[in-house]
């Protein structure tokens, strides 16, 4: 049965340093766990010399893709996505932070299968050390998340253990209840 959570009561996790207080083999290695905030990484590593100005550019590229089909990064369950580039002894750092639904070697799985898809490609590739077989070599790939992944030691949610397809279920009855309600006066 699946643990009850009141998604009413905000929730705080503390998480050992190894990623997970009970220790479950996935397909790809540990499974770390769903947390308030649901699943989620951050990758931090060093990119390519003189990538800076292009991984600023996939920026606006993502930007641009989404805008054009609002559902393009759907399979991956995303709640939110965070990149962020700085400098560590003169050298430039790429940092990942995402927050899903999904665990960790399903999400992985569904951006290969999306990047692959779609033709978009991946921001990771201008990262040090990632593979360039990546869409033919999901143990390559997931190796490499793995090795730059740094766990959080807290996570906390405000709505836990709520899924992105729930908080949009809501907002879109909130929606039609104001609808309804205006036009009822």
């Amino acid at each position: 049965m699946a643990e009850e959570h009141d998604e009413t009561h905000p929730q705080a996790m503390a998480i050992p340093k190894e990623g997970y207080s009970k220790k479950e083999q996935g397909r790809y290695g540990p499974i770390f766990p769903k947390t308030p905030a649901c699943y989620g990484f951050t990758i931090i590593a060093k990119i390519k010399p003189g990538t800076e100005q292009e991984i600023r550019a996939y920026g606006k590229t993502l930007e641009a893709a989404v805008a054009g089909a609002p559902d393009v990064l759907a399979p991956l369950q995303l709640h939110y996505l965070r990149w962020v580039l700085f400098d560590i002894g003169g050298e430039t750092y790429f940092m990942y932070q995402g927050i899903f639904d999904t665990d960790f070697d399903k999400y992985t799985e569904d951006a290969i299968a999306l990047f692959s898809s779609t033709g978009i490609t991946t921001i990771f590739t201008k990262l040090e050390g990632f593979p360039d077989d990546w869409k033919t070599n999901a143990t390559a790939f997931i190796k490499f998340v793995r090795d730059h992944h740094h766990p959080s030691f807290l996570e906390y949610g405000e709505y836990p253990f709520v899924s992105a397809v729930d908080v949009k279920k809501a907002l879109r009855m909130r929606k039609a209840f104001s609808v309804m309600l205006d036009e009822s006066q």
